[in-house]
C-alpha cells in the first residue's frame, strides 16, 4: 500500500495520532474508524495497529492529545482573565467543549477494558487538567484547607461537566435551563464560599 518506508515508527505514531485526532474532530466517536485513518495517511490498517498496538491504545492516544489541547486552552483563558480566574476556568471548560464537541465527547464515549490500567504517561497528561483546576482552587482556600483542593477540584469539575454535558446533549434545553454556564459558575462559587 503506499509509503511503508517513508516514516520511522515514532513518526508513524505521530502521524496516526494527528490524523486520528483530525478524523475524530470531523466525525465523532461513533463514526470513527482506524481503517479511515490508515486510508488518509496512505498505510494499511495493519500498520496502524502494528504501531499503536490496539484500538483502545489508539483511542487513548487521541483522547490524551485532546486533554493536552484542553489544558492549553484553560491556561490561555486564565491568562486572558486574571481578574476572575474561577470564571475563566468554567468559561474555558464550556468553550473548549463547544468548540471541540466531537473530541470532547470522545473522551467520555471511549471505555477502556475494565481493569486495564491507564498508561502512566497518559495518566500524567490527563491529570494536568485537574491540576490546573486544583491550583486555582487552592488559591482561594484558607491556608488550613489548601490540602483539600484536589478533592474539591474533582467535585467541582464533575459539577461543571454535568452542566456542560446537559447543554451539549440538549437536556438543559428540554428542562428550560437557558444559562447552563452561568448556573455552573454559580454552583462553583457557592461551593467555594462554603469551603472558605
Amino acid at each position: 500500500m503506499g509509503r511503508r518506508s517513508d516514516h520511522s515508527r515514532a513518526e508513524l505514531e505521530s502521524l496516526i495520532v494527528t490524523e486520528g485526532h483530525a478524523l475524530m474532530a470531523e466525525v465523532g466517536f461513533a463514526r470513527f474508524s482506524a481503517r479511515e485513518v490508515a486510508k488518509r495517511i496512505g498505510y494499511s490498517v495493519g500498520t496502524v495497529y502494528n504501531v499503536m498496538g490496539t484500538h483502545d491504545r489508539l483511542m487513548l492516544s487521541i483522547n490524551t492529545l485532546t486533554f493536552r489541547l484542553w489544558a492549553e486552552h484553560l491556561r490561555s483563558r486564565l491568562a486572558d482573565r486574571p481578574d476572575d480566574r474561577i470564571a475563566a476556568l468554567v468559561g474555558g471548560y464550556f468553550s473548549f467543549a463547544r468548540e471541540n464537541t466531537n473530541l470532547w465527547m470522545a473522551i467520555y464515549d471511549h471505555r477502556p477494558p475494565a481493569g486495564e490500567p491507564m498508561p502512566e504517561d497518559y495518566a500524567a497528561e490527563r491529570g494536568e487538567l485537574t491540576g490546573i483546576v486544583a491550583a486555582e482552587i487552592a488559591r482561594v482556600l484558607p491556608p488550613t484547607r489548601v490540602g483539600e483542593a484536589p478533592a474539591l477540584a474533582r467535585s467541582l469539575v464533575a459539577t461543571v461537566h454535568g452542566h456542560c454535558f446537559f447543554e451539549l446533549n440538549g437536556t438543559f434545553a428540554l428542562l428550560g435551563e437557558k444559562e447552563p454556564q452561568s448556573t455552573a459558575l454559580l454552583r462553583v462559587r457557592e461551593s467555594l464560599a462554603a469551603a472558605v
